[in-house]
C-alpha cells in the first residue's frame, strides 16, 4: 500500500474524520504520536494487530546489513526493501511463536574463510559437524531444521529472487525461501542461504561472496569425494538427467560442478549449456525432484493453537486469526505443488 492507499482506507473507516496522506507520512515518520482511535484504524487498515505497530524497531534485531539473499541483478531496490521488510515480519512472528519453547538451542557457528580455510572446506566442516553421512543430502530443510535453523516458505511477489537469510549470531537463524523457485533450484538457494549464514557475520552482497556461497553449496550438496567418480567419462544430458535424480540439484549445477571438478572442460561445458537452452531447459528443466517442506513453524503454530485457541496464537505471532491460518495452519504441500507447475525463469548463470 502507498502512504495515499493507507490514507484512504482509513478515512474509509473512519467515516466521518479524513485521514491526509500528510498525516500518515508524519506518522510513519515518527513526527507525530499515533495511540487510543487512530492506532486502531491504523491497525484495521493494515489488518495486522494494534501492538504489533507498536514494536520498536530495534527489537526485531536485525538490520539491513544482516540479510543475505540470493536474487537477479534486474531486482530493484524498492522490491528488496518490501522483502527485507517482510524477513523483519517473519521474524517477529517466529519469534513469537517460539516465545514459549524452553531452552531452544541450535548447533550454528560461523565458520571464517581464510587463506587456508577455502568455502568448500568450511562446508565439509559443517556436514562434519551436523554428523551428515556421505553422499547425496536426501532432504536439506530437515538437517537445516534439526540444527535448530527455521525455515519459511513465502509468496515473495517476484520470481527475480529465490531466497533471503538472516542471522544475528544468537537467535536460530532464519531462511525465508521463494515459493516460485523450483524443487532443485530451492534446495541449492537454501544452501547458498546457508554458506552465507555460516561465512559471512556481515553481509556486504558482494560478488565474493556470493561466490563463496556457491561454492559453499556445491560442496555441501555435491561433495567432491563422493561425486567425483560419478562425473567420469562422457558427461552428456541424459547422465546429467540421471545424476539429477540422484543428488537432487538441478542439471546446470551439476554441469557447473562437473568444471570446478575438472569432469568437463569450458569448451564442453559450453556446448551442454547451448544444448540444453536449445531444449528450453534453461527455463524448465525435466525430471522434478520431490518438494521439501519445512515443519518446526508449523508444528509449534499447530502446537500452540491447540493449546491457548487460534485468537491468541495469532496474536502471538503479531498476526490477525485468518493470515495465521493461511501461513502457519495450511497444507504444507499445496503451495509448493501449484507453485511447481508455474513458468520459472532462471538466472543467465543458472
Amino acid at each position: 500500500m502507498t502512504q495515499i492507499d493507507l490514507a484512504k482506507a482509513m478515512t474509509a473507516l473512519a467515516q466521518a474524520d479524513r485521514i491526509s496522506q500528510g498525516y500518515v507520512s508524519k506518522a510513519e515518520a515518527g513526527r507525530i504520536a499515533v495511540s487510543g482511535a487512530r492506532l486502531d484504524l491504523y491497525a484495521q487498515a493494515l489488518h495486522y494487530p494494534a501492538h504489533l505497530l507498536r514494536i520498536e524497531p530495534n527489537v526485531t534485531g536485525m538490520g539491513i546489513g544482516l540479510v543475505h539473499h540470493r536474487k537477479k541483478a534486474a531486482l530493484g531496490a524498492q522490491h528488496l526493501r518490501r522483502i527485507h521488510a517482510e524477513l523483519a515480519l517473519a521474524r517477529l512472528q517466529v519469534r513469537g511463536l517460539l516465545s514459549s519453547e524452553a531452552d531452544a538451542v541450535h548447533s550454528f557457528e560461523h565458520i571464517a574463510v581464510t587463506d587456508l580455510e577455502s568455502p568448500s572446506d568450511v562446508a565439509r566442516a559443517v556436514r562434519k559437524l551436523w554428523n551428515v553421512p556421505a553422499g547425496p543430502i536426501h532432504n536439506l530443510v530437515l538437517i537445516i531444521e534439526q540444527a535448530g535453523g527455521l525455515i519459511l516458505v513465502r509468496d515473495l511477489g517476484t520470481r527475480d529472487l529465490d531466497a533471503v537469510s538472516t542471522w544475528d549470531g544468537d537467535e536460530a537463524p532464519l531462511f525465508v525461501l521463494n515459493v516460485h523457485a523450483p524443487s532443485d533450484r530451492f534446495r541449492f538457494s537454501l544452501a547458498h542461504e546457508l554458506g552465507h549464514i555460516i561465512m559471512h557475520p556481515v553481509a556486504g552482497a558482494t560478488v565474493l561472496q556470493e561466490r563463496q556461497a556457491d561454492e559453499f553449496a556445491s560442496e555441501f550438496l555435491m561433495p567432491a569425494a563422493d561425486i567425483a567418480a560419478e562425473m567420469r567419462g562422457k558427461l552428456e544430458l541424459n547422465r546429467l538427467l540421471v545424476l539429477k535424480q540422484r543428488w537432487r540439484v538441478s542439471m546446470a549445477a551439476l554441469a557447473r560442478r562437473a568444471v570446478t571438478l575438472a569432469a568437463v572442460s569450458d569448451w564442453q561445458y559450453r556446448n551442454l549449456m547451448i544444448e540444453m537452452s536449445t531444449l528450453g531447459y534453461r527455463t524448465h528443466e525435466p525430471g522434478p525432484v520431490a518438494s521439501e517442506c519445512p515443519h518446526i513453524a508449523a508444528r509449534t503454530a499447530k502446537h500452540l493453537t491447540s493449546l491457548c485457541g487460534l485468537d491468541q496464537a495469532a496474536s502471538l505471532a503479531g498476526l490477525l486469526p485468518d493470515e495465521f491460518r493461511a501461513l502457519y495452519l495450511p497444507d504444507p504441500h499445496s503451495a509448493r505443488e501449484s507453485a511447481e507447475s508455474d513458468t520459472y525463469t532462471r538466472p543467465a548463470d543458472e
